[in-house]
């Protein structure tokens, strides 16, 4: 049943994840919208993600990354207004080693304490396989199952906490979203006053955001980063207009080609700029040829993965949008859609705040694009089951 604004004071939520990051991604919108009706929040990460990437040697070092981790963990949590942090001290990449009593017992002694309404975790296929994703989930759903048994683990009553069992347990899911970044990128491309040039950390923030996002299914694209040898057509004048290139390094001249046969350079290009939106954006077929000057290497966006044996030229044959998707690989079926579209530029503050995995910052990219991306959390409610509903 929807919940109403004056229902949500007094409620609780309780996140138990993996590591820091995982609760912005998985519930980030839903937490944010939530606690600005009154509800009160806590995210508990049983790692402190010293295993992960550093995306930006000037925020961490291997040795202090868990530190650093643990503190974007906090600057996130309270971008979208959670008001409780914790942070354990399970070692990133073991938690499928842990001893998976051991994880029942915190998390049963973490919801005995916290007494929530509503618990976050993963579902069982651990968002993309993830043992910890994985571990996590299986810890916490056994978790909630028992926690209101007195018989079980006793000693946390006899420590003064009393049994209790949250109302409903939400698994996040992930979808497949048909939304195309490459169609995207391209409206927006062509409808500037001035041709975009991206900035270093643009770029490094696009390639990082466009990889993460297609990971966890927020879009359908097919990226990959392309490597094109000095003299080699990138695009070619009147072929089908298929893919969207963002230069990441080296230059690339623009020709064009008249009627007569005559060609003439028109432009160059170079990094952080993107080539070939204007086909895609107006469904023509490419008015230039692109051809590497040097070396060039480019994040290449396809709405699907071109075929191995893809021609070129005008009538070249190349994979579409219309190819299917299946919007739930792993096969299982959302019964909860929460809108947090009023709540994207929150959820892309806490993202900004893991500093150390993503490069990005809440204005990087165009505003429509991420509430489209970002506007909906999906969750399984797996206790009690439900039918598809739109608020917790």
């Amino acid at each position: 049943m929807a919940e109403t604004g004056t229902t949500q004071r007094g409620r609780r939520l309780l996140g138990v994840f993996a590591h820091p990051d995982d609760e912005t991604f998985c519930a980030g919108g839903t937490f944010a919208k939530y606690t600005a009706l009154g509800a009160e929040a806590m995210v508990v990460s049983f790692t402190k993600g010293d295993a992960g990437q550093i995306r930006d040697a000037g925020a961490a070092t291997r040795r202090t990354l868990g530190e650093v981790r643990e503190r974007e963990l906090r600057a996130a949590c309270e971008s979208i207004d959670i008001q409780t942090v914790e942070c354990r001290d399970y070692k990133d990449g073991e938690l499928a080693d842990a001893d998976p009593n051991e994880l029942v017992r915190e998390i049963v002694g973490l919801i005995r304490m916290f007494r929530p309404d509503v618990v976050f975790t993963f579902g069982e296929e651990g968002a993309y396989g993830h043992p910890d994703h994985i571990a996590i989930s299986v810890a916490t759903t056994e978790a909630c199952r028992i926690s209101g048994d007195p018989e079980q683990f006793p000693e946390q009553i006899g420590q003064g906490v009393a049994p209790h069992r949250p109302d409903r347990l939400y698994h996040s899911h992930f979808p497949r979203n048909r939304l195309l970044l490459t169609e995207h990128l391209s409206s927006w491309l062509s409808g500037l006053d001035t041709r975009f040039r991206g900035s270093s950390d643009f770029v490094q923030g696009l390639t990082l955001f466009a990889s993460e996002s297609t990971t966890m299914g927020f879009n359908s694209d097919h990226v990959k980063v392309g490597w094109f040898p000095p003299g080699f057509y990138i695009i070619e004048q009147g072929e089908p207009a298929t893919s969207l290139y963002l230069i990441l390094s080296g230059k690339a001249e623009v020709y064009q080609e008249d009627a007569d046969g005559v060609v003439e350079k028109v432009a160059e290009r170079g990094p952080g700029e993107f080539v070939g939106e204007a086909g895609l954006a107006y469904g023509k077929p490419r008015n230039a040829s692109i051809v590497a000057s040097d070396s060039v290497t480019c994040l290449v966006f396809s709405p699907a993965e071109p075929t191995a044996f893809a021609g070129r030229g005008e009538d070249a044959q190349h994979a579409t949008s219309d190819a299917d998707v299946d919007p739930d690989p792993m096969g299982t079926t959302p019964t909860t859609c929460i809108d947090v579209t009023d709540y994207v530029t929150q959820k892309m503050q806490a993202i900004s705040a893991h500093r150390t995995q993503y490069r990005v910052t809440p204005d990087m990219f165009p505003d429509n694009t991420l509430k489209e991306m970002l506007g909906r959390e999906y969750f399984v409610r797996v206790d009690p089951a439900a039918q598809m509903e739109t608020e917790l």
